[in-house]
């Protein structure tokens, strides 16, 4: 066969619409240039899951890759602003605190701040309570007081410049949004559904998809964003999934949405109960709820009571059920196809990260971006890339489960004396001793995420780093008043969510909204 290294991509498809189809071809129309076509598919016949409505702050690096004016954005997509996730009944039942985006105090001559506070509780005799150390970070104290407004960013030093937000919105309508500024960018829609996939007989390369009308949509590059059914990496390829089930038994959600609040909270709610948790997302014209449940636990008709006797007000459309299993494919990229979003792995949204796994795919194709030599040195770092954030993020959410002090149900104890990977063990060995966390190179979570995680689910250290005892107590004691004090004053000083939200980017009633915003994509 003749090589084709050098020779560019001409014809790039896309398949499938929903969030990560569109961000997908949005970013292509930001960086395609004139010999490069690129052709999305997707059929209004075929639904899309829409659950991941909360995001984490990564989302404004891909929003202001495409130059997407804040306000703007806010509005057409009937969002709010998110400052962390607050965790409930977690590690105890009754327990309540706030994982945030933003960071803990400030560091101290090289040593990180949470020790010098651990320091302060052990020397006083006094126990480590969750979300206590929340009282130190602004994004936290501001969650609580719901207040919202954006970080400074002339003064590095300020206490403001420590906030860190990211979004609730609705993903249709961000869907929406994208498709708007794709059609600009020169991003070809074509509506149908696929009945057949083609290959080349002698390097198994897909040539193209043919639709049910009898059309053949040809391409050199394919981007399968087709959801759980992975019809061309999956179905196609026969790139096996790798279950994680036995880590994170959950494996179906009930979603509805329900009447919103005058004041939407500047955070996520994610509520444990006895087979699952459930979860909260205020947005400006409703809340989105679900509730993510095991089946080997709890049966449907529990699960969706549960969910519904939970709302802050009634129902606005019939609560939809969706089956799933936690795992990845083993590969994201094969041949000239490369999976992005749910067609490649799934990750529960307990910490908002699918929307994120679509943004890190599309980045890391930018950057890997091929020509139709397809060099597989190329496509097998890109797998690299995607396997290992996905297992890190995967860490992340089985220590939710695993962290719990809970023995009211056999889904508690079964998450609880389960066998963790070896990766999370010594995460949490190394912390164990004397308070250290450190944030491997493809880790998305910081450091402050781990310690929230942490001591909000009464995992407390044994001691804390040495060198904190060369520090004067009383003075330390000072710092730390200090500290405290001028985040509450911070606080305090801010806006409500409300208050930012109708100053600058209040949205229309969705029945204000003209006809043709609210089409289906």
């Amino acid at each position: 066969m003749t090589s084709r290294i050098g020779e560019p991509i001409r014809n790039m498809v896309i398949v499938g619409g929903g969030t990560a189809g569109w961000m997908t071809a949005a970013a292509m129309a930001r960086m395609a240039s004139t010999e490069l076509s690129v052709t999305l598919i997707e059929s209004e016949e075929i639904g899309t899951v829409g659950v991941g409505e909360a995001t984490i702050p990564p989302l404004m690096d891909f929003n202001g890759l495409l130059g997407i004016d804040e306000n703007e954005f806010v509005r057409e997509t009937q969002a709010t602003f998110k400052l962390g996730i607050e965790f409930v009944n977690w590690g105890r039942e009754g327990d309540r605190y706030i994982h945030p985006f933003g960071v803990y105090g400030k560091n101290v001559h090289g040593v990180k701040f949470h020790n010098v506070w651990l320091r302060d509780r052990q020397l006083a005799g006094q126990p480590v309570e969750p979300d206590q150390i929340g009282d130190y970070c602004l994004s936290v104290v501001a969650a609580r007081g719901g207040r919202f407004m954006r970080p400074t960013t002339s003064d590095p030093n300020a206490v403001l410049s420590s906030l860190r937000y990211a979004f609730h919105f609705d993903a249709g309508l961000y869907a929406r949004y994208l498709r708007k500024y794709a059609d600009q960018g020169g991003i070809k829609r074509v509506e149908g559904r696929i009945e057949h996939v083609d290959q080349d007989g002698e390097t198994g390369f897909i040539t193209g998809v043919k639709l049910s009308d009898g059309r053949t949509i040809s391409g050199d590059f394919f981007v399968d964003c087709s959801g759980f059914r992975s019809m061309l990496l999956g179905d196609k390829l026969g790139v096996p999934f790798r279950s994680w089930q036995h880590w994170l038994p959950c494996d179906r959600a009930f979603a509805v949405p329900c009447a919103g609040t005058a004041n939407p909270t500047p955070y996520t709610r994610a509520t444990a109960g006895t087979a699952g948790w459930r979860w909260r997302i205020p947005l400006q014209h409703r809340i989105g709820n679900g509730h993510v449940f095991s089946s080997a636990h709890i049966d449907e008709e529990r699960a969706v009571s549960e969910l519904l006797d939970g709302l802050d007000g009634p129902p606005t459309a019939e609560p939809r059920l969706l089956r799933f299993t936690a795992g990845r494919r083993e590969r994201s990229w094969e041949k000239n196809c490369v999976a992005i979003g749910l067609s490649g792995g799934f990750l529960e949204p307990l910490e908002s990260t699918s929307i994120h796994l679509i943004q890190s795919g599309i980045f890391k194709l930018m950057g890997l971006f091929p020509d139709q030599g397809f060099d597989q040195v190329e496509i097998d770092k890109y797998n690299s890339f995607l396997t290992e954030e996905y297992d890190r993020i995967r860490d992340f959410i089985i220590l939710h489960y695993y962290a719990t002090e809970r023995t009211d149900s056999d889904f508690w104890n079964d998450c609880r004396t389960m066998n963790i990977p070896d990766t999370l063990a010594e995460k949490i060995a190394i912390w164990s001793g004397k308070a250290r966390v450190f944030r491997e190179p493809l880790d998305l979570f910081t450091e402050d995420s781990w310690i929230a995680v942490l001591l909000g689910q009464r995992i407390v250290p044994q001691s804390y780093d040495p060198l904190v005892r060369g520090f004067d107590i009383d003075e330390s004691k000072r710092f730390l008043t200090s500290t405290r004090d001028i985040i509450g004053k911070t606080a305090h000083a801010m806006p409500t969510h409300e208050q930012f939200l109708a100053r600058h980017c209040r949205a229309q009633p969705i029945d204000a909204r003209p006809v043709n915003a609210t089409a289906p994509v």
